[in-house]
């Protein structure tokens, strides 16, 4: 059998050196490999391509050409691939040459409820989408490299890795990788026919539920960080919903941290802005006991990103991002995902001459105060009433417990993940008995 130049050298052994070429086998980190092969390591050589080398000629020669050592370097090879890779640090001339200076047709697929401007582009051979945010508070530079360095070594198969990050003045730019599919908005309301959705069964909603519960339990319990992260950014517009299995991927991951949006840096700013935005001079005497100093939480001047409907009570109130506000906006999702309409509905109302606001947490609220007939009217029509009931409603009254009005009564998503795990397996059970049966055919021909 002819061998290649490659396998000649890896299989023969090298001659014996002379003493005085030969390394101090005493602080060699391939002494005992090359003792047992009958070579040295030349102190002229590569010590790490030495050591492979004088370790797959003894493996040969123990084991009878088995093969052992390919198979090992194969699966060391495949565990060094499936390793996060380390954070890229872009240059801003690289998002520049890749977005045709930010002049580039936006991509709005991913997060089509988004402030933040999105290109999809091509950075380092990669197809990447590139998120430009503003700074809501400054981070140190070493703060930023070392937040960045453990983000982007997370990984979890229902959140899309955030590849690197570019920043340019008072601007960062994340760059994470390329998902295919549509928004969870998309799917759930299509502009151009409004009685069709490609979510038209039961398990492909509870499929989506059970990845984005445990998607977001990663991120707060299962990172093995020593930091303690927050999304922030949860809504139906950042979710991705990929074929064939409806499978969900959440976007923005470790945004909130990079933009100084977490509660650690809305501390410090308050406290070093305090004299600021105080109000130091009162008017009049008779209603100075009943006036007091404003912060700048309380001036209606702080500014912060939210969507109208996700956004929890105490964060519309103090601007900052928590797990628990997480969980309300995860609960406002399974709302939306279940029923089918938007978080908030703004209706005119011909007696009064007024918009009335209709919010989901009051309907869902009142339908399961009506039991199984009301909870039936509320789940989505497209469904076809072709669900497990009792399963629903234990599915909506875990959405309203997320979405509790007092953040401490609300579940940890170790929790929710769990209880979603659980119904989803009843779900899978009460798919598989009432399968409609394939291979039967229809005619409606005369006979």
């Amino acid at each position: 059998m002819c061998k290649t130049k490659k396998a000649t050298d890896a299989s023969e052994p090298r001659p014996v050196l002379s003493r005085s070429q030969r390394t101090r086998p005493s602080h060699s980190p391939g002494a005992q490999s090359s003792s047992l092969s009958h070579s040295a390591i030349p102190s002229s050589s590569n010590p790490t391509s030495d050591l492979y080398t004088s370790s797959s000629s003894y493996t040969k020669a123990t084991s009878s050409g088995t093969g052992t050592s390919i198979s090992s370097r194969t699966s060391l090879s495949s565990l060094r691939e499936s390793l996060p890779e380390n954070p890229h640090i872009y240059h801003v001339s690289e998002i520049r040459a890749a977005t045709n200076n930010f002049l580039a047709k936006r991509y709005s697929s991913s997060s089509s409820a988004s402030t933040a401007a999105c290109w999809r582009c091509n950075l380092r051979g990669r197809d990447t989408v590139v998120f430009q945010r503003k700074f809501r508070h400054k981070i140190q530079t070493s703060q930023l490299k070392e937040r960045l360095s453990v983000i982007c070594r997370s990984h979890h198969m229902s959140i899309i890795k955030l590849l690197g990050a570019s920043v340019s003045g008072d601007h960062i730019y994340l760059v994470y990788e390329f998902v295919e599919g549509s928004n969870l908005v998309d799917c759930l309301r299509n502009p151009r026919n409004p009685s069709f959705t490609v979510l038209s069964n039961w398990m492909s909603r509870m499929q989506i539920a059970t990845d984005l519960a445990h998607g977001i339990d990663y991120v707060h319990n299962k990172t093995g960080l020593n930091l303690s992260i927050v999304h922030n950014h949860i809504k139906s517009s950042s979710i991705i919903v990929t074929e064939p299995s409806f499978n969900a991927k959440i976007c923005h991951f470790g945004t909130a941290q990079l933009c100084g949006e977490t509660e650690e840096e809305v501390a410090v700013e308050t406290d070093t802005s305090k004299r600021e935005t105080e109000i130091e001079e009162i008017t009049e005497e008779a209603n100075a006991s009943s006036l007091r100093k404003l912060k700048r939480s309380d001036s209606g001047d702080r500014q912060f990103e939210g969507v109208r409907g996700y956004m929890s009570p105490e964060f519309r109130s103090s601007g900052v991002a928590t797990q628990k506000s997480d969980v309300f906006s995860f609960g406002v999702v399974v709302l939306e995902l279940f029923s089918g309409e938007e978080a908030l509905k703004y209706r005119f109302d011909k007696k009064t001459g007024n918009f009335v606001r209709t919010s989901l947490m009051d309907t869902a609220e009142a339908a399961t105060a009506e039991g199984s007939d009301g909870l039936r009217r509320w789940i989505d029509r497209r469904l076809n009433d072709s669900f497990p009931v009792d399963v629903a409603q234990k599915m909506i009254r875990l959405a309203l417990d997320c979405v509790h009005v007092d953040p401490d009564k609300r579940p940890d998503m170790g929790r929710v993940a769990g209880k979603i795990s659980k119904l989803y397996l009843e779900s899978k059970k009460w798919s598989d008995n009432v399968n409609i049966p394939t291979g039967i055919s229809v005619s409606l021909a005369p006979r």
